[in-house]
């Protein structure tokens, strides 16, 4: 089994930042994305970004694009996701996954998730 803790949520105004930690307890797979997913109260879960482990390759979802940015310190195998411009509909818990498909944007293909941090962002 592998424990993923996310960190860092909180409320902020319009226009902060925040960095969001994920630290996991192991390395379950040689090969893996870490990605960040978020859910708003009464939507679905929504792919936000992604990097792999083994290039630090990084994909992004078009909303997120150009404000955050993912990155990872492989020495404690931690994936941070800094939050620029946030804005009122960032507000979400953010969740942290690992998977070792190529399918980094389908949350089905992720079988570890940690507990969720929430980020509220007011206007």
């Amino acid at each position: 089994q592998v424990q993923l803790v996310e960190s860092g949520g909180g409320l902020v105004q319009a226009g902060d930042s925040l960095r969001l930690s994920c630290a996991a307890s192991r390395r379950p797979f040689s090969n893996y994305f870490t990605g960040w997913w978020r859910q708003a109260p009464g939507k679905e879960r929504e792919f936000v970004a992604a990097i792999r482990n083994i290039d630090d390759i990084t994909y992004y979802a078009d909303s997120v694009k150009g404000r955050f940015t993912i990155s990872r310190d492989n020495a404690i195998i931690t994936v941070y996701l800094q939050m620029n411009g946030l804005k009122p509909d960032d507000t979400a818990d953010y969740y942290c996954a690992l998977t070792d498909s190529n399918q980094f944007a389908s949350a089905e293909h992720y079988p570890y998730w940690g507990q969720g941090t929430q980020v509220t962002v007011s206007s």
